[in-house]
């Protein structure tokens, strides 16, 4: 247990020190130098970034219980974003960086109306802060407890354990923020993310060679054999995420999350021009290709380890998982790898709240004559306020259901897809007035409660139901643009030269070559693959 220990927080201190020695240099005076990484972001840069912003415990916890409830239907989440992030190369990020938006708000401000932008900027703020933040740090708490048996091991209560560990990861998580803001957070991604890539793959591989007596090979065909329905991707309707919804309101919830989602567009505005922009997305694209490989499998190995030994919770496979198959010389180094992602997640979206906080609402409303130096300095405290709230509210998710990735999305379809309808019906039409936006914000979101709480009954799953109120909300916000127009012509096209946007020319073939092995993974991972 010491060996692991001392790993754990050699590499944890090494990711942090390094980080800040080359970001020390870097001006994060400015609000543009600590919001925005003084738009100087290369395209590895904001890869790295962009996968370990999304890649946490949720997923690691959360998909990988999936895998071993059901079967590799919740690949949706990776190879569906795959698709989504070459939309947002192509359609998306173009727009906001001839415009030299900071925050996503500010187009909602520019194309509709300032309630309208103060409505979203409220919408992303209290989505943050109540569900992103929170479950960050719980689910964040729940994998590295079960990693390190912090329970076992200091003789404490598992609530005791929960808010030991949430402690912890805010505590560092305010570190980042008060050093160096986003520059130093992206270049910890990037050197976490290669630790990410070694330790995420090592996990299935150690658990294929423990089925096979130690032949990697081996223990493949013995999980395959031995259940071969867990390895279908084509989700019946039973599962949690039926294929049909990858035409629905999937692609809708990865259109907002990697192209409207502050926390994950602020990395991409950053960047230093479009091709590098562009270049971190695709490169994004192809690395979630790889996503299923220690995002479900290690969830089915569980499932095939632990058969004649059930375990009473799903989300509990993959520490388990990790405990039984990884040496104890590398349990560190990899729970310092899992920890860097936690962060990664906590911290991006600690900095987006902060970011949509001190630029939307301070300064507008409370002093607008607050200087650059107001800005960040005040914007620290308050990262840190939110730090501190979120650790308060995170051990309470413990209430949450045992599948608690779906339980996250569904929440998060409250305000998701609602923005998400307002942004790219603005781009596309120059009509609607600002008051079918806010009426549709109204709508979409009682819409979708009634039919989550139960008050209307459906058996419709949750991303089909997006996908029923985003329909109907588009026709309504179009006609009203015929019959109401409104009298604010935005003009998406013009360029403000804030950053060249000159295309990546490899963008084109990088797209279609993602696109043809998203086709191939579903191929390889359906009755016409491996699955029969």
């Amino acid at each position: 247990m010491l060996l692991t220990i001392s790993s754990f927080v050699c590499f944890t201190a090494l990711v942090l020190g390094a980080s800040y020695y080359l970001t020390r240099k870097k001006d994060a005076s400015s609000s543009e130098g600590y919001f925005l990484a003084g738009r100087g972001l290369t395209g590895w840069i904001i890869a790295a970034s962009l996968l370990l912003t999304n890649l946490s415990t949720e997923q690691m916890v959360g998909l990988n219980g999936q895998g071993y409830m059901f079967n590799m239907s919740s690949m949706g989440w990776e190879i569906g974003a795959s698709v989504a992030l070459i939309i947002v190369a192509f359609f998306f990020l173009p727009r906001y960086l001839k415009r030299g938006y900071a925050t996503i708000p500010d187009f909602i401000g520019e194309r509709y109306d300032a309630a309208t932008k103060q409505f979203v900027n409220f919408l992303f703020l209290a989505g943050y802060v109540l569900i992103l933040l929170p479950t960050v740090l719980y689910s964040g708490a729940i994998g590295m407890g079960g990693i390190f048996d912090i329970m076992g091991t200091f003789h404490l209560s598992p609530m005791m354990a929960i808010i030991v560990v949430v402690v912890a990861i805010g505590v560092l998580g305010c570190l980042y923020t008060v050093f160096g803001g986003l520059r130093i957070m992206a270049v910890a991604d990037a050197i976490n993310g290669i630790g990410l890539i070694i330790g995420g793959l090592m996990v299935p591989l150690f658990a294929l060679a423990y089925v096979g007596d130690g032949n990697i090979a081996a223990g493949l065909v013995e999980v395959v054999k031995s259940h071969p329905e867990k390895f279908n991707a084509i989700g019946s309707s039973i599962d949690p995420v039926p294929f049909a919804t990858m035409f629905t309101g999937m692609l809708l919830v990865h259109l907002f999350y990697w192209g409207c989602n502050q926390t994950i567009v602020q990395r991409v505005l950053a960047a230093k021009n479009l091709k590098e922009g562009q270049k971190g997305l695709l490169l994004a694209a192809c690395f979630k290709l790889i996503g299923p490989l220690y995002l479900i499998l290690p969830g089915i190995i569980a499932f095939h380890i632990f058969r004649d030994n059930p375990l009473q919770v799903g989300d509990m496979a993959y520490p388990m998982l990790v405990n039984k198959v990884l040496p104890f010389y590398l349990i560190g180094f990899f729970a310092a790898v899992l920890f860097g992602a936690i962060l990664s997640s906590f911290n991006a979206a600690l900095n987006s709240t902060s970011t949509l906080f001190m630029l939307n609402v301070y300064k507008p409303l409370i002093k607008p004559t607050a200087t650059d130096h107001e800005l960040v300095t005040k914007g620290k405290y308050v990262g840190i306020v939110l730090a501190v709230f979120s650790m308060c509210v995170a051990p309470l998710i413990a209430m949450a259901p045992s599948g608690l990735f779906n339980y996250l999305q569904m929440v998060n379809g409250f305000y998701n897809v609602p923005i998400f309808t307002l942004i790219v019906f603005g781009m596309l039409n120059k009509t609607a007035p600002a008051w079918a936006a806010k009426a549709t914000l109204v709508f979409f979101m009682v819409g979708y409660g009634l039919t989550q709480l139960n008050i209307i009954h459906t058996t419709l799953h949750f991303l089909h139901i997006l996908a029923i109120l985003f329909v109907v909300s588009v026709m309504f916000m179009y006609m009203t643009g015929k019959f109401w127009p409104t009298q604010n012509k935005y003009d998406s096209t013009q360029d403000l030269h804030v950053v060249d946007t000159t295309p990546w020319n490899k963008a084109v073939i990088v797209s279609v070559a993602i696109a043809l092995c998203a086709f191939g993974v579903y191929v390889l991972f359906s009755r016409l693959g491996i699955a029969a």
